[in-house]
């Protein structure tokens, strides 16, 4: 392969990360509709920049013709956990995955195993298939899969690298190996919460979902059976929300769903 061709190379990657980043979305929206935890913080997907590409083909001494099967990182997504307990879940989600859309290749383990840095992660290297248009092509990529802690240390450390060329100073080195042991520590200490923070996003979550679906019967009573009533309906919810009572909203809201099927709307 030319290095003319490597812009043209990218295009799968690019759909392979558009792809996956969606899926994992989805199933975050997906716990969040049906009012449960989702152990997916949040997903971010990238493909490696043709200059980062080639410096680690170079770093690495790989040919040009070599850098798809050699380099597994051109496509990234990397998936953040509220707590180092939700990583299992995220990963067990993809591997209950192995087969069906995708393929995993290899698995490493760098929370079990911290790198000298200090770095903390789990990868599972994977083959997405996608139907291109230059045909069936099994996209590489590499899935990281971390907490929000492990994720702001590495980044500080990518920008550290970066600005020092890879040579980070000693003295700078064992400051970050020790706020990497800090970041572990609190991952620790909110791990012995994590069972009343859940319980708390659960239950706004329920609210949220609970107040759309309020909402949306409102605009359908108020719009389509043009009810004489809606001001003092309107009011009585406003009365219910501020309250913050879910049982109340929950009987409102069953109250608006036996109007709409009333009234047909």
């Amino acid at each position: 392969m030319e290095i003319y061709n490597l812009k043209e190379m990218l295009f799968p990657y690019e759909q392979a990360v558009k792809e996956l980043t969606l899926k994992f979305e989805g199933i975050r929206n997906e716990y969040k509709l049906l009012g449960l935890y989702s152990p997916i913080e949040s997903v971010t997907g990238r493909v490696k920049k043709m200059s980062s590409i080639l410096e680690k083909a170079s770093r690495k001494k790989i040919p040009p013709d070599k850098i798809k099967e050699k380099i597994e990182d051109i496509a990234g997504v990397r998936i953040l956990c509220q707590f180092v307990e939700d990583i299992q879940k995220v990963i067990d989600i993809i591997r209950e995955r192995n087969g069906r859309d995708l393929f995993i290749e290899e698995e490493r383990d760098y929370i079990t195993n911290t790198k000298p840095s200090g770095y903390r992660s789990y990868h599972i290297i994977i083959r997405y298939p996608m139907n291109t248009a230059m045909g069936y092509m099994e996209v590489p990529a590499e899935i990281q899969i971390r907490t929000l802690s492990m994720n702001f240390w590495a980044v500080a450390e990518h920008s550290l690298k970066y600005k020092y060329s890879g040579n980070i100073p000693m003295d700078l080195q064992k400051r970050l190996i020790n706020c990497a042991e800090a970041a572990f520590k609190l991952d620790g200490e909110m791990g012995t919460i994590r069972e009343e923070i859940m319980h708390v996003q659960k239950l706004n979550e329920i609210k949220s979902n609970l107040v759309n679906e309020i909402i949306e019967n409102l605009h359908n009573l108020y719009f389509k059976a043009k009810l004489e009533e809606m001001d003092d309906i309107n009011r009585k919810f406003v009365d219910i929300w501020e309250e913050g009572d879910i049982d109340k909203l929950k009987e409102f809201n069953q109250q608006l769903n036996v109007m709409t099927e009333v009234y047909k709307v």
